[in-house]
């Protein structure tokens, strides 16, 4: 995938567990870890913008584009 999810990364460097963003965020641990993983097409705003404000970060910090790389899961 040419844009790369760096939601585990930031996780770990603000010591927060998937289980307590998913239940402020208001989506499922299923929905997040698919997420972390790069398994989804897109994203809302809203679900970013209530990631970002959990985690204390941009969105820069959490999608990166990564040239090159083709999406494998099509």
């Amino acid at each position: 995938m040419a844009i790369a999810v760096r939601l585990d990364v930031m996780l770990a460097l603000r010591k927060a567990r998937s289980k307590d963003l998913a239940q402020h965020v208001g989506i499922t641990e299923t929905n997040l870890s698919l997420l972390k993983s790069g398994r989804v097409k897109g994203i809302r705003f809203e679900t970013l913008d209530a990631i970002c404000d959990y985690l204390d970060c941009q969105p820069g910090d959490l999608l990166v584009h990564e040239k090159g790389k083709e999406d494998s899961h099509e």
